[in-house]
């Protein structure tokens, strides 16, 4: 059965290679461009498939820790933040 597939799937493969190879210019850019599209819809359908919703609400979750911990530890100057513990001076060695 895997073989089939695997033996579907080039064959597949290689009849699209020909279509492109017997297309114009043109038409071959069209059929490049609508490839990509095809190829891109299918990646992002394959990606939310196998994303955890966990992970997911466990980077949202850090996320809005590190936007908290940004606006209370320290202060702002324009788009400079200075957490409070730069405040200290330290000792050079």
């Amino acid at each position: 059965m895997l073989e089939k597939i695997f033996a579907a799937t080039i064959v597949a493969g290689c009849l699209v290679l020909l279509l492109r190879v017997v297309l114009g210019v043109r038409r071959r850019a069209r059929f490049d461009a609508a490839l990509a599209r095809w190829s891109h819809r299918i990646g992002a359908r394959t990606d939310a498939l196998f994303a955890w919703p966990a992970a997911r609400r466990r980077a949202r979750r850090e996320a809005e820790a590190a936007i908290r911990r940004a606006r209370e530890g320290g202060e702002w100057d324009g788009n400079v933040f200075r957490p409070k513990s730069f405040r200290n001076k330290r000792k050079m060695h």
